[in-house]
């Protein structure tokens, strides 16, 4: 038995996530840890929401509420809807946590110990009116290349074009509309990356068996201009990680906090300490995840996330891991993804366009969004949704192919023996070929999620239900009952048997609708499929089954319309 430590990224507390942040990160990395919990392995799936920073800050000033309370009440409807969508989170933590700030502390007065810590005097644009210095997407006005009226100080979200406060026309603070700006001196804390960037590189190049697009983002970022270069780990924010050393304020950082980028990717360590805490655990529980010197050296640890994360995970995160000088585990996989488009355009929450993970799971269980998904993962390019591709999917790959195997096989065995399984004969010829087709493709199945090779395994899995179907349609038993009974219980003793295996092949993808093929079969037998002809003898003869509801419902095309109208949103 192995141990996999899987993190995904950490989602923003500032709203509802829609389906591309979440086939991004959240929803491969629960369909790897799945899958390795299904093949014995031991498994830490830790997640957490990212609470700090300038979205957060906003967030809650929209809604009317204090920053922590916003992000304590945020925390417990993002929690709620990964649970409904079955993420299987061993834990999922706050970046607000002591845990991340004792933690976050810890490694900044080891940076600075070690050498890797500047302090910088840049200059920042200060509010009189709010009485505070305003990170840039405090900060709004008319962009200058497109003229859009509420451009942010970083970027014009109308137009993308990247921005500094200064090239805003008419800018004003966000937080309460003044004009009353004007540019004043400030110091920050700088990781000094630079210093590290052959290490980092070292690393990286070490790595041959990452995706092209990690490693290609990452060496990009390494080697595009000038290079890698220092960082600010600093803001004038009021809500944040404050900048302490260890318990002492930090001398000319008074009032000032972590930025967020420099203490969300420690959330994943202080997470699994969450997790410990959680279940009563010894700090040795989560060290032994974590830290090289405590047993880390025999896990494997696996990020996923999309594109736009990958710099962070590939030089910031792994610059403080290495410039603290300690023996913390470092990750071994970073598995990247392209973004996934709506419907020939971009999802967009302020222009209400695309499906978000609440309102999906309002109209469809889960499983339908799950399996269109991962089978549509954005691996090797981005990749679009759209309502006909998503009825069609579902119509025909859960509705035609998995659930009309489930159903014609119930049924009929209820019709003809009742609801437990009939003994018929021994396997013959077909039985054989099938039991020879299933090994090949387990087996190939079995690599594709073994690589994380999501799309691939996706289809293999397809065509496993397939070759079900396949035998279904060339047994046709009930045909064979007619002349020869006991055949034909054979034959349905084996397409029940799959229905069983299905399951357990199909629990990372469709895991609510595994659970409910293995509830009608009565068994909570998920053991691996070594070897097949043995699953296939997994039900006995005499073993009672029911018929379960409908596993998936077609999707009507009046459905389909209705959807798209609702989630078109108000085109720019």
């Amino acid at each position: 038995m192995a141990r996999h430590l899987i993190t995904s990224a950490i989602p923003y507390i500032n709203g509802i996530k829609h389906l591309g942040n979440l086939v991004g990160s959240q929803l491969p990395a629960d369909l790897c840890a799945r899958y390795l919990r299904g093949r014995g392995h031991e498994v830490m799936f830790i997640c957490a929401t990212d609470e700090h920073g300038t979205p957060a800050e906003l967030a809650a000033q929209k809604a009317g509420q204090p920053v922590a309370e916003f992000c304590a009440q945020m925390h417990g409807v993002q929690a709620d809807i990964a649970r409904r969508f079955g993420l299987s989170f061993d834990h999922f933590g706050r970046s607000s946590s002591q845990r991340n700030q004792v933690l976050t502390q810890h490694f900044a007065g080891q940076l600075a110990d070690n050498g890797y810590i500047a302090e910088v005097s840049e200059k920042q644009v200060y509010s009189v009116d709010d009485g505070r210095f305003l990170p840039d997407r405090y900060i709004e006005g008319t962009c200058p290349n497109c003229g859009y009226d509420k451009a942010r100080g970083d970027q014009c979200e109308n137009c993308t074009k990247q921005l500094d406060p200064t090239d805003l026309i008419d800018p004003r603070s966000a937080i309460s509309g003044s004009t009353n700006l004007e540019v004043r001196e400030t110091k920050h804390l700088y990781l000094r990356q630079s210093l590290l960037k052959d290490q980092i590189s070292d690393w990286i190049d070490s790595k041959h068996d990452w995706p092209i697009l990690t490693t290609s983002i990452a060496r990009k970022w390494l080697n595009d201009g000038d290079g890698l270069q220092d960082r600010g780990i600093t803001r004038d924010l009021h809500w944040g990680v404050p900048v302490k050393r260890g318990d002492q304020p930090w001398p000319g950082m008074e009032g000032k906090v972590f930025y967020v980028w420099f203490d969300a990717p420690i959330e994943y360590i202080a997470a699994t300490a969450e997790w410990a805490d959680a279940h009563g655990r010894p700090d040795a529980d989560w060290r032994r995840w974590w830290r090289l010197d405590e047993g880390a050296k025999d896990v494997t640890y696996t990020q996923f996330m999309g594109k736009d994360n990958v710099p962070f995970h590939t030089l910031s995160f792994p610059a403080t891991i290495i410039g603290s000088g300690e023996p913390w585990k470092m990750v071994d996989y970073i598995k990247s993804f392209n973004y996934l488009t709506y419907d020939g355009g971009q999802f967009s929450t302020s222009q209400g366009r695309g499906v978000f993970m609440d309102h999906a799971l309002e109209i469809l269980p889960a499983d339908y969004w799950r399996w269109w998904l991962l089978s549509h993962a954005p691996e090797s390019g981005d990749s679009e949704f759209t309502w006909d591709n998503f009825q069609q999917s579902v119509n025909k790959d859960l509705a035609d192919v998995l659930g009309n195997f489930v159903s014609r096989i119930t049924k009929f065995c209820r019709s003809k023996f009742g609801e437990t399984i009939p003994e018929g004969g021994e396997y013959g010829p077909e039985e054989s070929r099938l039991i020879e087709a299933l090994t090949t493709r387990i087996h190939a199945y079995d690599g594709f999620m073994a690589a994380m090779e999501v799309r691939k395994s996706a289809a293999e899995l397809r065509a496993i239900w397939v070759l079900g179907n396949e035998y279904l349609q060339g047994a046709a038993p009930w045909s064979t009952f007619k002349t020869d009974p006991e055949k034909a219980a054979m034959q349905v003793r084996l397409g029940l048997n799959l229905i069983r295996l299905y399951a357990v092949l199909s629990a990372p993808f469709i895991p609510f609708t595994a659970d409910a093929m293995l509830a009608a079969m009565q068994t909570d037998n998920r053991d691996w499929p070594d070897d097949v002809a043995t699953a296939l003898t997994a039900l006995p003869a005499s073993h009672a089954f029911t018929v379960p509801e409908v596993l998936f419902a077609k999707i009507s095309d009046e459905s389909r319309e209705e959807w798209q109208a609702r989630f078109q949103g108000v085109r720019a």
